[in-house]
């Protein structure tokens, strides 16, 4: 641990820090615990890139490790890339406060390191970043945004190439060569002479037109809309965030009339006034949303986080009230939906792939077996997706068509390597008019899925473990799970034991080995003996232990049960740790 007090000294003398951070710094003089938490450490920049509050510290998001994390990147670029600097790097951020100072801090520091830096004109979705990517073909990309954490937070990911987020063994160098820069040693030009240079470059509707072309052609029954596009009502609220244009656009240019937009969230705002925790797995986020809902009579309604890049819906249940679909259910939904319409119109490939996360439901697989897709497990985290996607399209030897995370996150096609909530509101608003066109609601198209494949539930318990003690405490439970691993959830007996930080898993009845394919990652997973499956891993960018449970039973009230009981079980297990 480095010491804080004089890494806080430090910064108040620094010629290269501004006055305004040295106020902010003056204001917390006496406050150990303040001083101790903000300059305890310097923010990590992970394999997922930069997350953190804002604030003046070395703990914190500000423009200075903004900087440094950037000047980190320009030089992995420039010692492992010839034309990197020529091509580029493409730069979007989110409605966030702050969020337009960090492109421009980034933008600068690179062009000071003579790379070229692609500025979006104002705030865009994160998936628009990693089509930008491609589309430019730009060595890479940074998009400014902390997704759906709170107000207080801001973040910095990284793209490739590819546009995916980067990946094993790039990450980790990226890593290195952040952690090998002094925040005094950043290089910082004059805006005005990167513009006259031509290292600055602003760029907006032009990159805006092929990204919605590349969207819209994942749509899959332009007839259909049309058919009911005067009866069926759409209710979206972008929260505050840079989904309000690309949706709404898009929903409109396939035919859609009647879409409501919640007045009170349609503008960005970094403080996210009406909600101040803008996450669309969060049923209270759509509480504005669903009153207007009911005013107007809407068949569907559809949220999206700051960055665009998650997407919730609600739907009416048999009780015709508004139920908020979590991200497993909606992921089932447009999986069928997507398979069902490309083989019946005869565009499913023969080679045809499916991609979801190991703590993403089990359902899929059922449903890709009887379109004959193979279905493909990564990683938690939409990169690994993007990673495999790019990896097809290298072999030939499948074709990416669906892939998604229980976290809310999924894509069609392959014009982004990221989750799209644009591309999946499209897909959302055009399977509810698919069903609406016999009669059926979305509840409905669910119901009739888990009574063919069985009543598939999931459930997550996040403990937040803040601060110093709450890393060490995430430390110790991983630890200890390592060393005493259970040998049953709720009475049902471990059969595999997968720790994804070694080579090979376990079945522990057995003795069997399997070999593990995947990257090394701190993630246990455990898969009972009647199938049920239990993952733990510490979140990557929130200070959280996360615990994921899935079961499968014969009705939904038996699932419900279960899934309640797991719940419950985890809880107690992680509180005894």
């Amino acid at each position: 641990m480095v010491d804080y007090m004089e890494s806080y000294k430090s910064w108040l003398e620094a010629d290269y820090i501004d006055s305004e951070t040295k106020s902010e710094l003056m204001d917390i003089n006496g406050n150990d615990s303040e001083i101790k938490e903000r300059f305890y450490k310097e923010l990590e920049f992970g394999t997922g890139g930069l997350r953190g509050i804002m604030g003046a510290g070395t703990n914190r998001m500000n423009i200075y490790t903004v900087g440094k994390a950037t000047q980190g990147i320009a030089d992995y670029i420039k010692k492992n890339t010839s034309d990197g600097n020529i091509r580029g790097v493409a730069i979007a951020y989110d409605s966030r406060n702050m969020s337009s100072d960090f492109a421009k801090r980034s933008a600068l520091v690179l062009c000071a390191n003579g790379i070229k830096a692609y500025v979006f004109d104002s705030l865009r979705p994160t998936p628009e970043l990693s089509f930008a990517v491609r589309h430019l073909g730009c060595i890479a990309g940074i998009v400014i945004t902390a997704s759906h954490n709170p107000p207080e937070y801001n973040g910095y990911k990284v793209y490739w190439e590819d546009g995916a987020q980067v990946t094993s063994p790039k990450d980790k160098e990226i890593i290195n060569s952040v952690n090998a820069v002094n925040i005094p040693d950043v290089k910082i030009m004059d805006f005005d002479k990167a513009v006259e240079a031509g290292l600055y470059v602003t760029i907006g509707k032009e990159i805006d037109d092929e990204y919605i072309k590349n969207v819209k052609s994942q749509a899959l029954n332009s007839d259909i809309v049309k058919s009911v596009a005067d009866s069926i009502k759409i209710v979206y609220t972008p929260l505050h965030g840079t989904g309000n244009k690309p949706v709404r656009r898009v929903l409109s240019e396939i035919g859609f009339k009647n879409v409501y937009v919640v007045p009170e969230q349609e503008l960005p705002d970094g403080n996210f006034p009406t909600v101040g925790y803008p996450n669309p797995e969060d049923p209270k986020a759509f509480t504005l949303a669903v009153k207007l809902a009911k005013e107007v009579g809407a068949d569907v309604i559809i949220g999206t986080d700051p960055d665009a890049d998650r997407v919730g819906v609600l739907v009416k249940n048999s009780n015709g009230d508004y139920t908020i679909l979590n991200g497993n259910m909606t992921g089932s939904l447009l999986t069928n939906y997507v398979l069902s319409q490309r083989k019946e119109k005869a565009i499913l490939p023969s080679n045809g792939a499916v991609i979801k996360t190991i703590v993403t439901t089990e359902m899929i697989r059922p449903i890709a077996k009887d379109y004959g897709v193979k279905v493909f497990d990564v990683l938690t985290g939409f990169k690994y997706i993007g990673e495999k996607i790019k990896e097809f399209e290298k072999s030939g030897e499948y074709s990416f068509i669906f892939g998604f995370e229980e976290s809310y996150g999924c894509l069609s096609g392959t014009y982004a390597r990221d989750k799209d909530s644009v591309v999946a509101s499209m897909l959302i608003a055009e399977l509810t008019a698919f069903y609406k066109s016999q009669g059926k609601t979305l509840y409905d198209g669910l119901e009739e899925l888990y009574k063919k494949y069985g009543f598939y539930r999931e459930g997550i318990t996040s403990i937040t473990l803040k601060g110093i003690e709450g890393t060490e405490r995430i430390g110790f439970i991983m630890d200890t799970l390592r060393s005493e691993p259970p040998k049953d959830f709720c009475g049902t007996g471990v059969k595999w034991i997968k720790d994804y930080t070694k080579d090979n898993f376990k079945n522990v009845i057995t003795g069997e080995e399997e070999k593990n394919y995947l990257p090394f990652s701190n993630v246990l997973y455990y898969t009972l003996e009647n199938d049920d499956w239990v993952c733990v891993r510490p979140s990557g960018t929130e200070p959280k232990i996360k615990i994921y449970y899935g079961v499968k039973e014969t009705t939904e009230e038996k699932a419900k049960n279960r899934i309640d009981d797991m719940a419950n079980y985890v809880k107690k297990l992680i509180d005894e740790i």
